[in-house]
């Protein structure tokens, strides 16, 4: 019965008039959508889980051969593949750490009646809507040892900041908080502005203290949109390949898409590369089911 009400047309009405039924109108739109999503996401999804349990290289002419879960087993025993892990994990706490304490800094900075507020928030959204090739060029001279202004800025000489293998992951850190805290800003701002002002105006009648206003009214309540911020942050960084592959070559900086890059286009070993990809793609899913646990009851409260 609901099948006849919706592909059914009245002949007076403009659907009728024009040919097509609203229905019609709607597949034309889904439809194309769905197939672009099967052929481009699903289906290499699955073509790549193949892989992984073979022994294929996409260099040799040789035909794959089914290993089950070899590839997996020698992957989780190597200890150099746990420190590409350990080195993306430190990679991300420093980088989304740092974009929350900034993008939720800058937010509260702008939460306020001040002069040109539009076009300011405008300009500080523009590291976020650069390309990453052009943001890790742009850094890489930043921290030139011979002419970079930061090095000049801070008084610290002809310091290599991108060759010091204690330095190196941290400045990718920093370039990456340069770049994401508007996004982080820019949700912080929302869940600021959607705060009841009413909430604000008791505190300061029951005469409250700036820090006690700040963790009992302002953080609970903006804490939803804040970890939604992170989820998004966390998965990109965990992904970071751009950045950390544009501005500098350091094994203390080879996070865990480079080390899948190498082992897919340099090593040209395809179906243990698949293999490592499902990896990081369960871990990346782990970390963000935690995640969206967490958000939930952030949101019960």
């Amino acid at each position: 019965m609901a099948t006849a009400v919706m592909t059914t047309l009245d002949p007076n009405s403009r659907s009728a008039a024009r040919g097509m039924s609203d229905l019609t109108i709607r597949n034309l739109f889904i439809i194309p959508t769905i197939i672009f999503l099967i052929v481009f996401n699903i289906f290499p999804l699955l073509y790549s889980l193949g892989y992984s349990f073979t022994d294929f290289r996409a260099s040799s002419p040789a035909p794959a051969s089914f290993v089950g879960l070899q590839n997996y087993r020698e992957l989780l025993n190597d200890p150099f593949i746990w420190s590409n892990f350990a080195i993306t994990a430190k990679y991300v706490i420093v980088s989304v750490v740092g974009q929350v304490i900034v993008g939720f800094g800058v937010a509260l900075l702008l939460n306020r009646d001040i002069p040109l507020k539009g076009l300011l928030t405008t300009l500080l959204l523009l590291p976020m809507m650069l390309s990453m090739a052009v943001v890790g060029l742009f850094w890489k001279l930043l921290y030139d040892p011979s002419f970079g202004i930061i090095n000049y800025t801070l008084g610290l000489g002809s310091f290599e900041w991108l060759s010091n293998p204690d330095m190196a992951l941290y400045a990718v850190a920093i370039t990456d908080i340069w770049m994401w805290s508007p996004f982080v800003m820019l949700l912080s701002l929302a869940g600021l502005s959607a705060v009841p002002k009413h909430l604000y105006e008791a505190a300061a009648i029951d005469r409250a203290g700036s820090f006690y206003t700040f963790f009992r009214i302002t953080l609970p309540l903006v804490a939803p949109i804040l970890m939604i911020a992170i989820i998004f942050r966390t998965m990109e960084a965990f992904k970071t390949f751009d950045l950390a592959y544009i501005l500098t070559s350091q094994p203390t900086t080879e996070v865990i898409s480079i080390r899948l890059y190498k082992m897919a286009f340099q090593e040209w070993q395809t179906g243990r590369s698949c293999a490592l990809a499902y990896i990081v793609l369960i871990m990346i899913l782990a970390i963000t089911n935690i995640y969206v646990k967490y958000l939930n009851k952030v949101k019960e409260r």
